[in-house]
């Protein structure tokens, strides 16, 4: 190894050993730029009993990045990795090829694991991983896997992101062995093992390279292959966050097995998924999403730069439906009495990251009667017809793959097939509500942006203990059941923006995870837009005010949260002029990626949106959606960095618009400066944010609070008889008006019984949204109301999503009844919840 290799795996080493447990910062293990995924194929047991979905997973790789030319070079930055991670592993032990792993073929379907052969000792280490110890290949030490002192010659380690698994078994499959194969290979001839290994290797590259018009094709003989009897077992080794493989002798990612299988667990306690029950009491399973994404749910690459496709099949009993991140319907196989498989795939490469799995007693909603009307907007119809229908004549920019933006009938598809589920409980709810509202938030994002990514969308109400108001994966959105109260604008809100991710977000994805900002600021900018054509009676004028309230209410939480807050969380780029760089190896590191309270932060979101409406107001809203769509076309499917959308927009301002960089002052570079790598309010949000004091809605709020403090102040010093002479005639208010009312009234030192008994009236509080009953209750824990602690409870118990801070405003008064209320919700809903919330209010319970 030369001396500057040698240097690169002590920088890559150093930058891995920072990484202190007690901290809060995630690796991402995968060497990505050795070796690629491209395709995974799981095959899974679901049992609701042990909590535990077992099975395999098939990984069909490519080199990666630094490797694919070969040479003693990329060898040699390729053998960095087993250097780098051996160093760090070198207190852990080594698997060898295990014997009687399985008492099932992959071949002839899947019963139980026989772990261990009858009589044989368990062999299992701490983590569940499997093993028969020294006496299998000679390997008698971690020292002997991983010999740092001889790393010259070491085998290639292949690392995998992987944590809270049982890993049973890792093989090599022999795709050479599938009947019809031999399509995808150049040459029958094989004269020696070094052959057969290169024409398995080759049969891989030949299948993962088909034309995208061919991906039934590939589906097909990526499920053939995935059946091949192994070929060798592979020796493995686990680590907090990864899954280490070798194969001996093999020094090289372009010689090391291309499809392998790994048999596995998942843990009841594994973070990637939750089991607990429904609405219904029902029990249900689901991936919880960020922060360590699906690690834990199947080994895998999780950095952004790996996309991949997937094919799943799941078995589970008959009572469950399963829902999933795939293009097709899935319709369940009954196997045998009791028993049904559901098979989903994609073809679409995306980050695993995104995929998503959801098992449970779900109810689907059917429209009974009317079919929802789903005319859009003319103004911003024509906006998408003039400039859009030329752009699906170009090229696109990705990997092939089978594209929708290149066809003509995907891209004027206004509203994409889609269902909803929910438990049985809330059927009635979700028909009242979302039916009708999904085709016109779809509606309204074509006409904003154009083709639908997605041929497909399942909407599903997820369990109370969901820690966010929704999440967007791929084909399937999650909502909270808190969407469902309080009429359509939460709902109709959220639903906009989580279709939104769709372009930005999925289809368009972060580069660095690091940049969230990338998927929330613009998705929060979306909803807006979305929303205001949704609403399809809505005045343009009535609509820019709705939009200007709520820049105020996002103002004041991006206030408050910067005022209380670390300065190093408010940084949308923290990484700053080192965004997007990786080890030699592709790790690399996400800092603050653990933080249980930054999972709550809404910094990402907020300043995201502002410098989005910032750029719009300044360039003119017509020009700039105009852009956005140009570069949707540009960019889908593939990833992107800040200065991938800052470049392009300013190079796409028309020239008779050009005294707009001048006059703003708008460069890459100063952009980035002011909102984005810098912690605090931007500066030129400070200058903007007067304007939305002096809008009609909010100005109407002004005069219904100043109403409520005269209220207020002859409630404290009239009689009864007085006060029910100088009734008060209060102004019907819209959700958002509400929320700001109440903001407002908490500013308040003093509100008496009274005054609060007479608001709760009027405005129907306990009815009203999950964003107004949430200031509701802070009211009622200011002012100690406590015949209305009963309204907290519930809140707490069934708005998980949003409840987390009411625990801290119930223990800040240091009131003996408030804390014990806190304790007894907390009791009540501790193993039910989040990981990340039950974190953070346990930290300010104790």
């Amino acid at each position: 190894m030369t001396e500057n290799l040698q240097s690169c795996c002590l920088a890559n080493w150093n930058m891995e050993m920072k990484l202190d447990p007690a901290k809060d910062d995630l690796p991402l293990m995968a060497n990505t730029r050795h070796m690629l995924v491209k395709h995974y194929v799981l095959d899974l047991d679901v049992d609701f009993k042990s909590q535990v979905i077992e099975g395999t997973v098939v990984l069909f790789f490519e080199p990666g990045s630094r490797c694919k030319k070969g040479g003693s070079a990329g060898e040699g930055a390729c053998l960095s990795q087993s250097y780098e991670t051996c160093k760090i592993r070198a207190s852990e032990p080594c698997h060898s090829p295990v014997r009687n792993v399985s008492a099932r073929s992959s071949k002839t379907g899947y019963n139980d694991f026989a772990v261990c052969a009858k009589g044989e000792k368990d062999t299992s280490d701490k983590n569940g991983n499997h093993s028969n110890g020294e006496q299998a290949s000679g390997i008698s030490s971690s020292k002997n896997c991983c010999d740092i002192e001889n790393h010259g010659s070491e085998d290639f380690l292949l690392v995998l992101d992987c944590c809270d698994l049982s890993v049973l078994k890792v093989e090599e499959v022999d795709v050479a062995a599938v009947s019809g194969i031999e399509k995808f290979t150049r040459s029958a001839k094989l004269t020696d093992a070094e052959e057969l290994r290169n024409r398995r290797n080759q049969i891989v590259h030949e299948l993962v390279t088909l034309p995208a018009d061919h991906w039934r094709e590939q589906l097909y003989y990526y499920t053939r292959c995935s059946q091949a009897p192994g070929c060798g077992e592979l020796l493995f080794s686990t680590g907090p966050w990864s899954l280490m493989i070798r194969k001996a002798e093999v020094q090289a990612p372009r010689d090391f097995p291309h499809a392998i299988r790994i048999w596995y667990k998942t843990k009841p306690e594994g973070r990637s998924v939750t089991w607990t029950t429904d609405q219904s009491s029902r029990p249900c399973v689901y991936t919880m999403g960020s922060p360590i994404n699906n690690r834990a749910l199947f080994p895998c690459q999780e950095p952004p730069v790996a996309m991949s496709t997937w094919q799943t099949t799941v078995r589970t009993a008959s009572c469950f439906v399963v829902l999933m991140s795939g293009e097709n319907s899935a319709e369940p196989v009954q196997l045998q009495e009791g028993l049904l498989s559901w098979y989903y795939y994609v073809t679409m490469p995306m980050p695993a990251s995104t995929f998503t799995i959801a098992i449970g007693c779900w109810t689907e909603v059917k429209q009974e009667s009317h079919t929802a009307d789903v005319r859009t907007n003319n103004e911003f119809s024509s906006l998408f017809s003039r400039a859009d229908l030329r752009l699906i004549e170009e090229s696109c920019g990705h990997v092939a793959y089978p594209c929708r933006f290149q066809n003509p009938a995907a891209s004027s598809q206004l509203v994409i097939p889609h269902r909803v589920f929910a438990p049985w409980c809330l059927k009635d709810r979700c028909a009242e509500i979302l039916l009708e509202l999904i085709p016109q938030c779809l509606s309204a994002a074509h006409a904003t942006l154009g083709t639908h990514p997605f041929s497909r969308l399942d909407v599903l109400i997820v369990p109370s203990n969901f820690s966010s108001l929704g999440m967007a994966s791929p084909h399937i959105i999650f909502l909270s059941q808190s969407v469902l109260t309080g009429g359509s604008h939460l709902c109709g809100t959220r639903l906009c923006h989580e279709i939104a991710h769709a372009w930005f977000g999925l289809a368009i994805g972060a580069r660095d995870w690091t940049e969230e900002w990338i998927s929330e600021g613009f998705a929060t900018y979306l909803e807006d837009v979305f929303w205001a054509v949704a609403q399809q009676q809505l005045p343009h004028d009535e609509a820019r005010e709705q939009q200007e309230l709520k820049a105020l209410l996002r103002w004041r939480r991006l206030r408050d949260e910067v005022q209380n807050s670390e300065e190093e969380l408010q940084v949308l780029r923290p990484n700053k002029e080192n965004t997007g760089e990786v080890s030699e190896s592709g790790t690399c590191i996400i800092k603050h990626g653990l933080n249980a309270e930054k999972v709550f932060m809404q910094v990402h979101y907020l300043k995201g949106y502002f410098l989005l409406q910032s750029l719009a107001k300044r360039i003119g809203e017509a020009t700039y959606f105009e852009f956005l769509r140009k570069f949707v076309q540009k960019f889908h499917g593939q990833l992107i960095l800040s200065q991938d959308f800052l470049y392009m927009l300013l190079e796409d301002i028309p020239e008779q618009k050009g005294y707009v960089r001048i006059r703003y002052g708008l460069s890459v570079e100063n952009i980035i400066q002011a909102w984005l790598d810098t912690s605090g309010i931007p500066k030129p949000l400070l200058e903007e944010c007067q304007t939305w004091d002096q809008c009609r809605l909010v100005q109407q709020v002004n005069d219904e609070v100043i109403k409520w403090i005269q209220v207020n102040q002859r409630a404290r010093k009239r009689s009864k008889r007085k006060r029910r002479q100088d009734e008060v005639a209060f102004q019907k208010l819209l959700p958002d008006q509400l929320v700001l009312l109440l903001e407002s009234l908490l500013e308040e030192k003093t509100l008496c019984l009274r005054t609060l008994q007479c608001l709760e009236k009027t405005y129907h509080l306990d009815e009203q949204d999950a964003e107004v009953r949430h200031r509701w209750c802070e009211l009622v824990v200011k002012h100690k109301y406590t015949t209305r602690y009963a309204h907290i409870e519930k809140f707490l118990q069934e708005d998980q999503a949003m409840g987390v801070y009411l625990y801290g405003e119930l223990m800040v008064n240091e009131d003996a009844k408030q804390q014990e209320l806190a304790y007894k919700c907390f009791a009540a809903t501790q193993k039910q919840m989040d990981v990340s919330s039950a974190k953070v209010v346990a930290e300010m319970l104790f």
